[in-house]
């Protein structure tokens, strides 16, 4: 289990993280060799219930952003321990933002061993284009990427991508699920694919599950790959 006791944060904070009760675990984003890895997500597993039941308790409690601070922090330390080498992704919500306190705190915590990160944008619960813009800076000055998670479902549109600006767009698995069978949808990923390249940004297939899903996404240009049939989380 991940704990925060030793965190330079407030008492506040350090209070509301103490009755969390939550591990992470990593699914690989693999390069098209299908074998190399580029970034590792990490994904908030919680012990007592499902995690989207957290979320929509502690969104009801307006208390997301305790959720927010843990997944820096916590997937952070989860991810040394395990002596990972490779980019750190982590979820983030778009309408959440660190403190300028948090950020020198993690700075100050983990120090030299901070790495540049991927902040995902996840699709829920609603968007802020302030944050958004927001965290395109703070993304700047410490050298990490944005990307935006699910596009295509939830909030996570072309208007997201206009207003983040990010570096990475992972297309949503149920865009993607059979897609070697449908000639039109191929159409459509791969337009889709060539307007992100053409703003220099990469893109992520998500929920990978096939052989021929992988071969296809690979044919219509994406840059990386992430599903069951390339890694698990663990």
């Amino acid at each position: 289990m991940i704990y925060f006791d030793n965190l330079p944060l407030s008492e506040d904070i350090l209070a509301a993280l103490s009755e969390l009760k939550i591990e992470y675990v990593f699914q690989p984003i693999f390069y098209p060799d299908g074998k190399t890895i580029y970034a590792r997500e990490a994904l908030m597993r919680p012990h007592d219930k499902d995690v989207m039941e957290l979320i929509t308790e502690y969104q009801e409690q307006d208390k997301l952003h305790i959720l927010e601070v843990a997944t820096l922090f916590g997937a952070t330390q989860a991810y040394f321990m395990r002596g990972y080498k490779e980019i750190l992704s982590i979820n983030t919500f778009p309408c959440e933002i660190f403190t300028e306190e948090e950020v020198n705190a993690y700075i100050e915590y983990f120090g030299e061993d901070k790495k540049a990160m991927i902040l995902e944008t996840l699709e829920y619960p609603y968007l802020s284009i302030d944050i958004a813009e927001a965290k395109r800076k703070i993304a700047d000055i410490n050298d990490n990427q944005i990307a935006i998670d699910d596009f295509g479902t939830g909030l996570n549109t072309m208007d997201v991508v206009n207003a983040a600006n990010p570096d990475i767009v992972k297309i949503d698995r149920t865009l993607l699920t059979d897609i070697d069978k449908d000639k039109f949808r191929q159409i459509r990923i791969k337009e889709m694919i060539d307007t992100f390249h053409a703003k220099k940004m990469k893109v992520v297939a998500e929920g990978i599950e096939t052989e021929a899903e992988f071969n296809t996404m690979k044919e219509l240009g994406a840059d990386f790959f992430q599903g069951y049939y390339l890694g698990m989380p663990e």
